[in-house]
């Protein structure tokens, strides 16, 4: 008997995938492969549920005589092993980013003369509605919210991106890229407070208050479903953190960052130019402790900053205080740096690690931007934030707008540095 072989990523079977399946027995025998979470992640698509309940759901299926595990988005690992006579998929992946897949699953099959059958896509009443719940059920609070820990168990590196509306949120979310025949995306996003202050023409001194910066993740959390790690400044006091937390965690936001100064917040990278001073280790910890009890859930994370390096207080106090901050019940440990290159970053780390296997350690290679994720999970960073790339990035491409526009008293000038409006819309999608 001929073998038809088609890949699931889906936590639910709809029309469009019976549609398949029926098609596909028209052929042979069927086997179904079910991607494995870390490869649905790389496929731009978070499981809902566990993996042994997505297989069994397609062993209950009827019309498939197999299941199997597919660990590759590129398919070599099953193409290897069954050596299908047919592949099959709707026709939605001749385009896109998919579209790569496509061409390479048709390269193999060459191989062994195999063929691919492209099914027309089902685009139905049912189909949108079911995948619409689906993105809704990926932004509830219950699954963002664990969806940090879940990431940083399957990823090797988890990347977080700075955002700071609604708009920057849906490119964090909908970005993916393929190179070298692999595809990647953002796993997470950063809302940071440089950012929120610089959006609303505010100096980054913890003068936007949280009600204000609550708005900010709000707006993000509408139109996403990527998990958020929060940048709490300081924390301000034990007993306003306490509040901080349990509105964080309400909300869904999987992870706070606080860094250990006091006083008037000064951004990190100004370092010892201006006046900062660093808190006690006894009254951060406290915070951290204090953060911990009033927590409901285990998924939500309290991550430590620690600035000695910035403030030149030497390796010996940061390593001194990440100890003791895990111990006072941190779930994380942020070391930060500013300098160009990041060799006191990986000393940190490599230390830091001799002693500590689990813990995640976070990094935000602002400076030291010539380090790769690769170079950096060598050292046993787990999580990477590119904190205000985004911000950076629009603003200079809006003051040239405004500029050509005051030179040249109209605005065709300026239509090379736009993005037309028809596919901003298409990124906003409509419920």
């Amino acid at each position: 008997m001929k073998k038809i072989y088609a890949c699931f990523t889906t936590d639910t079977i709809h029309e469009g995938h019976l549609n398949i399946i029926r098609t596909a027995q028209q052929y042979g025998e069927v086997i179904a492969g079910i991607l494995s979470d870390a490869a649905m992640l790389r496929y731009n698509q978070f499981p809902t549920c566990t993996f042994e309940e997505r297989m069994e759901l397609f062993r209950q299926t009827e019309g498939i005589s197999e299941v199997i595990v597919q660990n590759d988005v590129l398919y070599d690992d099953v193409l290897d092993a069954v050596h299908p006579d047919y592949v099959i998929h709707g026709d939605n992946w001749k385009e896109g980013p998919m579209q790569k897949i496509r061409e390479h699953v048709a390269e193999r099959l060459a191989e062994w003369g195999g063929e691919i059958i492209d099914v027309p896509y089902t685009d139905s009443e049912q189909v949108r509605r079911i995948e619409k719940q689906i993105r809704q059920k990926l932004a509830m609070p219950e699954y963002r919210r664990k969806r940090l820990r879940q990431l940083i168990e399957i990823r090797g590196v988890v990347k977080a991106i700075e955002v700071h509306s609604g708009l920057t949120g849906l490119i964090a979310e909908k970005t993916i890229v393929e190179h070298n025949g692999e595809f990647d995306q953002f796993d997470a996003m950063w809302i940071s407070s440089l950012c929120d202050s610089t959006v609303k023409g505010k100096p980054d001194i913890e003068l936007v208050d949280m009600t204000s910066r609550f708005r900010t993740i709000e707006d993000v959390m509408e139109v996403t479903t990527k998990p958020i790690i929060f940048d709490g400044d300081s924390g301000g006091l034990p007993e306003h953190f306490v509040y901080t937390v349990r509105s964080l965690e309400r909300m869904g936001v999987s992870a706070v960052i606080i860094e250990d100064k006091i006083g008037l917040k000064k951004n990190s990278l100004f370092g010892t130019e201006v006046k900062q001073t660093q808190d006690t280790i006894e009254h951060f910890c406290e915070k951290i402790a204090a953060g911990k009890k009033v927590q409901l859930t285990h998924s939500f994370m309290i991550i430590a900053r620690i600035e000695s390096l910035i403030l030149e207080q030497g390796m010996e106090d940061a390593l001194q205080r990440a100890f003791a901050y895990r111990a006072a019940g941190a779930d994380g440990i942020m070391i930060h740096s500013r300098k160009k290159e990041p060799d006191e970053v990986f000393e940190f780390c490599d230390r830091f690690r001799q002693q500590d296997s689990t813990t995640p350690l976070v990094v935000v290679p602002t400076t030291y931007n010539t380090v790769t994720e690769q170079e950096l999970h060598a050292h046993g960073v787990n999580v990477v934030i590119y904190a205000n790339h985004l911000t950076r990035s629009a603003f200079p491409a809006m003051e040239q707008t405004a500029q050509q526009i005051l030179m040249y008293h109209r605005a065709k000038e300026a239509d090379a540095n736009l993005m037309p409006i028809r596919e901003i819309l298409t990124l906003i999608d409509e419920l």
